[in-house]
This record gives structure tokens, sequence and C-alpha cells, in this order.
């Protein structure tokens, strides 16, 4: 008999994807319900706010036998009457945290850029919870300090030095107290004025003089971090490694990660939730990459995109509207090079640019 899994988050598809592959009855409670999220689930539930998410997850709970609970984004801390299968609330805290996390990596002595002192610049700076990086901007004197504060409502923050590198991460599954990496990752940003240093999409694998390094210091966090199952370790790499973020959670490189180490994330994570890892680290069998397109202006999708999958996912719903800035769909590329996953990307958004006016 099946087992059955709630996956519960702001973003949910690419978690509820891999459960289903993985042979697992799946439903969850999710921000977008885009329509490719109806093939691989049994039912959802839609909120519009994070403080909505609670309810949700309990209604589902009270509709349907579910096994296990699997929380994403927006809903770590999470607590549930049904079996959780991550990183326990207790230890998860400490990761969404920025601060907190500065304060890990350099008590393992990791590599990570240093606290700016009041009054330096160029400093990046970052609110102190939450992710996706849409809110990081580097700022350059006090009057752009201030103007960030007024933006986004004054957020606790931290400021850090400028670092110089390209952005990357490190995916790992744990067990609490060993880890192993499974897959180094390439991070696409945005790079607009709005969300510069926003996620729009991933490369994987990430191929570096700086790989192996980011790998070490990767499985070191990850074993020390306490975290559970499937995390990410986010890096800067330059002329140095430099440690950025723990994601507690499963991450948004999951596709990429899967097609370009053939390997099921989910029921890897479930396995290193039941303290077992992989004997060795997959090797990458093709190169894959995902990039999300945003809405240039206000839009409409005037077509069905279900027809372009697998090339697309997140797919939206005929007639759906989109503010500007908002994401609207993922597209993706893959070949024996980065170069040729690149230009199946570039051939894959031309088409579905068409259903974008």
């Amino acid at each position: 008999m099946k087992k059955s899994v709630l996956v519960a988050g702001f973003a949910t598809r690419h978690v509820a994807c891999s459960a289903w592959k993985a042979g697992y009855d799946v439903y969850s409670v999710d921000h977008f319900c885009d329509r490719d999220l109806s093939w691989y689930t049994r039912d959802a539930i839609k909120f519009e706010d994070l403080e909505d998410l609670p309810c949700a997850v309990a209604e589902m709970i009270g509709r349907h036998h579910i096994d296990m609970v699997v929380f994403t984004s927006g809903a770590e801390s999470m607590h549930s009457t049904v079996p959780v299968k991550g990183t326990p609330p207790d230890r998860i805290e400490r990761f969404l945290d920025k601060q907190k996390i500065q304060e890990f990596f350099e008590e393992l002595g990791i590599p990570t850029p240093r606290i700016a002192g009041d009054g330096l610049y160029p400093v990046m700076i970052k609110p102190r919870k939450g992710s996706g990086g849409w809110r990081n901007r580097i700022v350059r004197n006090d009057q752009e300090k201030i103007n960030w504060e007024n933006e986004f409502e004054n957020p606790p923050f931290i400021a850090q030095e400028v670092v110089a590198g390209i952005p990357a991460s490190v995916c790992c599954l744990a067990t609490g107290e060993q880890a192993v990496a499974i897959s180094t990752n390439e991070q696409m940003l945005r790079g607009e004025h709005t969300a510069p240093y926003g996620f729009s999409g991933s490369v994987t694998p990430f191929v570096s003089v700086r790989s192996e390094e980011m790998v070490s210091y990767a499985e070191k966090i990850a074993a020390a971090s306490g975290c559970v199952g499937c995390i990410g370790i986010d890096f800067v790499a330059g002329d140095e490694v430099w440690a950025i973020e723990v994601n507690p959670r499963f991450q948004a490189t999951l596709d990429t990660v899967e097609m370009a180490t053939g390997i099921n994330l989910f029921e890897a994570h479930i396995r290193a939730c039941d303290g077992l890892l992989p004997e060795r680290r997959p090797s990458p069998q093709q190169y894959a990459v995902r990039t999300i397109l945003f809405a240039g202006r206000d839009l409409t999708v005037t077509g069905d995109m279900s027809r372009l999958a697998p090339a697309v996912t997140d797919i939206p719903w005929p007639g759906t509207e989109f503010g500007e800035g908002h994401a609207v769909v993922s597209v993706y590329g893959h070949g024996k090079s980065r170069d040729e996953a690149l230009s199946m990307l570039d051939n894959h958004i031309v088409t579905v640019r068409q259903y974008m006016k």
C-alpha cells in the first residue's frame, strides 16, 4: 500500500513531483496551486498569506489519512499532529535567522563574509529572516541604507562586507550527525534593479576550481548543523569560497539536481531522515538548467502551457494574470555541456514567451 505525504509551504510543486515519482500519494498546501501541481497531487489547498498556512494544513490533515508531512519554504518551523520528515523545529530556528547562521559559520571556522562596522560601505544588507534573496541589496552610503529600510519597513537585518564571485550552492543529505553532498549548483540571480539578488534559477553541476572546497565545507556544515534530510548550503565562489547561508529544507535547485544526477531527492530525503545516507556522491550524468521567467509588465497568460511540459513547470492556468515582476513559469534545458543546456533553454524560452501576452 502506498504511503501518503502532505507537502506544505509557500511553493511545493518541485517536492510534490519528486514524491509522486517516488511512489507516494501526495497532498499539498501551496500558495500558487499551479496547473502541474494538480498532476501530482490527490488534493491541494491554496492559501494566500503565510498566517493562513497552519489552518490549511490542519484542514488537509482532517480531510485525508496522511502518513507524514514535509514542510517547504515558509513552513519550516511548523509543528504537526502527523509525523514530520525533516529537521525538527527546535533545531531549524537557528537557520531561519541570518545573524545566527553567521555565528554558526564563525564557530565552525568556515569562511564567511564579515559583519561590517557601522558607517562602512559598500555592504550587502539582508533581512535576518526570509528566503529567496529578493530583499538583499548592496548599499553604498547612509541614504541608500535608509531607502532600503523604508522600502521594506525596517526589518531586522545584517550588513556584511561585499565579496566577489559566483553564487553557488551544495545540496546535501544529512542524518543529524553525518552528511553527504549530492550536487554542486550554480545559482542564477535576477540581476535587475528591483531584486538583483533574487533567486531566478540554477545550473547543475557547478564545475569550478572551488567545487571540491565547497563540497568539503558543505559536508562539514551540514553534519554539524543537526539538520535532517535534504538541506542546502549557499556559497559565493571567487578567489576564495565564502559560506553564505544554510537552507534547512528542500531547495529550489531540486529540479536541476534530479535532472543532472538521475536520483530521486524525495526518496533520498526520507532515507536520510531514517538515518541512511548514500555510500558515495552521485556523479552528474548531464548538465541541467532551470530559469524562472518573470513578468516584465502586467500580463495575462493566453494559452495552455501544459503542452510544453517537461520543458516547463510551475505552469499557470490559462487566463492567469500576473503583475509586473511576478514569477510566471519555470523553463528548462539540458545537455552534455553547460553551453548545450543553456542553448536548449534559450530555444524553450522563445516558445514560452509566445504565451506571455
